[in-house]
């Protein structure tokens, strides 16, 4: 027989409305109560009805994770940080692709955003870049009065958000290679519409004008954080005299930088001795290359994890602070100095 709210109750010795407030996340249940009921609930395997929880409640117990990335190692850490956030709390993820880089005016990407959310009842959002900062997602959230959380956004404006300080960490990699003995190093920037790709950009400049060396216009490619775009701008930066190449390359990411090494295979340029190489995530995609990737630890799992427990945690009382969270600078085959 299936096991009800009130098998939970009699084998917890509590009240059935203790187990409600307990499994919906409600205040005024002392943490030892909280605890012991969920415990006894994940013994019997009691899962609520989420139709029911919705009845009771007037919630949907859905949090949607709305994207528009072309990056998919990214998007798979955020999305499996709030579903490990979804579960802890009892909620349920959906998760949405949605494609407003080439939509061609602000009228057209409200539209496209009500289309999405009017088919999405959801107690609230998390939006990643580029879509953090899409002036027209935003409108329409505040229209329908859905609580958001936005990851790495630009703007901070009055809405809470989660991100990391990518400009330092750019800078401090880029000292990196510079201690390594590299002065011709190539960067291969991001998506134009993505806050990070500037801040990327501007923390390998302020390093070499720390440096006193100069950024040469010709070492610099233009990528979107994806591999095929990683792969054009490696060639850009690759056919040339070997004089005038690099001797080392930071892309913008790690898909990018995993191109950079495919392409100088290809071309018979040694990765890391004739050249170096790093990326920024450390998404799974570094540690399973050869050589393995030096690159900034972005933390993108915990950045879908504290997202979603922020939604959940004050789901009717969002406020605009902000979580800056810390990076780590990994190093591995694909650097060495400079010979």
């Amino acid at each position: 027989m299936k096991v009800t709210i009130t098998d939970v109750a009699k084998k917890a010795g509590v009240s059935i409305k203790t187990v409600s407030r307990v499994l919906n996340n409600e205040p005024n249940v002392a943490e030892k109560t909280r605890e012991h009921v969920k415990a006894i609930a994940d013994e019997l395997r009691y899962f609520p009805n989420l139709a029911a929880r919705g009845l009771a409640t007037s919630k949907s117990f859905l949090i949607a994770l709305i994207y528009d990335n072309p990056t998919p190692n990214y998007i798979s850490l955020i999305q499996r940080g709030a579903i490990e956030a979804c579960r802890e709390a009892r909620y349920h993820l959906v998760v949405e692709p949605m494609s407003l880089v080439g939509a061609a005016s602000y009228d057209e990407k409200v539209k496209l955003t009500r289309e999405v959310l009017d088919r999405l009842p959801v107690d609230g959002v998390i939006l990643t870049p580029p879509l953090s900062d899409d002036k027209a997602v935003l409108a329409v959230l505040k229209e329908l009065g859905v609580k958001s959380v936005r990851i790495a956004p630009k703007n901070e404006m009055a809405l809470p958000c989660v991100g990391m300080d990518d400009e330092t960490a750019a800078y401090e990699m880029t000292q990196f290679l510079l201690s390594k003995g590299h002065e011709r190093i190539g960067f291969i920037q991001g998506h134009v519409d993505h806050s990070s790709a500037g801040l990327r950009y501007a923390g390998f400049a302020r390093a070499m004008r720390t440096a006193g060396v100069d950024v040469v216009d010709d070492l610099v490619a233009q990528g979107d954080f994806s591999y095929e775009s990683g792969v054009q701008a490696a060639r850009e930066l690759l056919s040339v005299p070997q004089e005038a190449r690099p001797t080392a390359i930071f892309a913008s990411n790690d898909d990018m930088a995993a191109a950079v090494i495919s392409v100088a295979g290809q071309m018979g340029i040694d990765v890391p001795c004739s050249l170096s190489v790093c990326g920024f995530d450390d998404t799974p995609l570094a540690r399973v290359i050869w050589p393995a990737l030096t690159t900034v630890k972005q933390p993108i799992y915990k950045m879908g994890y504290q997202a979603t427990k922020e939604l959940v945690r004050k789901a009717d009382d969002l406020s605009g602070n902000s979580q800056i969270l810390d990076f780590e600078i990994k190093v591995r085959g694909s650097v060495t100095a400079l010979k």
